[in-house]
């Protein structure tokens, strides 16, 4: 299809099965339930699959019944509902089974409200579940960035037989741009599913077995040994960020998802105001893009860190950061949004008044 006009959980579910999903497995909760809705109206026109169901803690076990297959599968929620999955999520990376997984973020803790945040990046980059694991962690800023990063998440779970979350927010879920989605075909990876469970001619009749359970400590040593090697290869090849004017920079504002929109319309208006202001967006979250912030010149007054919520990415830019710069932080929470206005007044702020 050509550029067309589609609210972001529906842009996201199109870009899933044009990524070749196959099996939805979803329990409904706001703000992403146009997610599983068009998945079931139009996953069944490509021979696809959808199951609503009876909760988010079924909904896990039925992608991690499916990935194990080697199958494309997907399941989609929103910040609580991806809390009652975390479990789940443990036990697809520690048996090591591909599936995509796209939080729509709401403001929290607990059930929250339905408005836009980022309050969850601690709970996606830094554990939420049990044991020394990782997911890939992806986070669009527009629409057409949604669309790529999806499909995207489809080839790395499949690459590196990982679970990869996208984090959206809100905000991107429901609104409303124009989009190009074209149907994707993984880059490279072999059509090699022989690790997958089910009866294969290539195994020549025998069995494949996906565990994380080992009763033995030196054989479960050895797993999660190879689990930091096929980590330690993702953060090698993997890590995708978006920088600009870092070099001669006076300070560098750091955001990423909808929040680096905002911040860039504040970085145009300073610039205009005489202020040197340089930028750097993570787009994967995990791996974090550390060495991006090697390249921030030794002159720069500062780090500020800007998120809709009470500061999570800041521990990520001051180990970036290495000491070298102080780092300030600017943001806001429980669904309320940082305006430029706000972060111009942060950045003047630091600078100890106007230009």
């Amino acid at each position: 299809m050509g550029r067309v006009l589609m609210k972001g959980t529906e842009a996201i579910a199109e870009a899933a099965i044009q990524a070749g999903c196959k099996f939805f497995f979803g329990y409904p909760i706001t703000p992403q339930n146009e997610i599983p809705e068009y998945m079931s109206a139009h996953l069944p026109e490509v021979g696809g699959t959808f199951v609503q169901a009876e909760s988010e803690v079924a909904a896990i076990y039925m992608i991690m019944g499916g990935g194990a297959t080697g199958h494309k599968v997907m399941t989609t929620s929103s910040s609580p509902g991806i809390s009652l999955m975390s479990e789940g999520l443990t036990y697809m990376a520690g048996c090591e089974i591909p599936a995509v997984i796209v939080n729509v973020m709401r403001g929290g803790p607990g059930l929250g409200g339905i408005l836009p945040s980022q309050a969850d990046y601690l709970q996606a980059t830094k554990g939420g579940g049990n044991g020394d694991y990782n997911l890939i962690v992806l986070a669009p800023s527009t629409l057409q960035e949604a669309v790529n990063l999806t499909q995207l998440a489809f080839e790395l779970s499949q690459r590196y037989r990982n679970p990869v979350m996208m984090l959206a927010d809100g905000f991107m879920g429901q609104m409303m741009e124009a989009v190009e989605i074209k149907p994707y075909t993984d880059k490279d990876i072999p059509d090699n599913t022989t690790w997958a469970l089910g009866y294969m001619e290539e195994r020549k009749g025998q069995k494949s077995a996906l565990k994380s359970l080992y009763l033995s400590p030196e054989a479960l040593e050895d797993h999660n040994i190879n689990l930091q090697k096929k980590y330690a290869l993702i953060k090698e090849r993997e890590v995708r960020c978006e920088s600009y004017l870092t070099e001669d920079a006076e300070l560098v504002i750091a955001a990423y998802g909808t929040t680096a929109r905002i911040a860039k319309t504040a970085i145009a208006n300073l610039e205009k105001e005489g202020y040197k202001v340089g930028f750097i967006r993570p787009i994967t979250l995990w791996p974090y893009p550390y060495e991006e912030f090697k390249k921030i010149n030794e002159n720069c007054k500062g780090i500020l860190t800007v998120e809709m919520n009470s500061g999570q990415m800041l521990d990520d830019v001051k180990i970036a950061v290495e000491g070298k710069f102080p780092v300030y932080f600017y943001g806001r929470t429980g669904g309320m949004v940082p305006t430029p206005k706000e972060i111009m007044a942060k950045v003047k702020e630091i600078y100890g008044g106007e230009k």
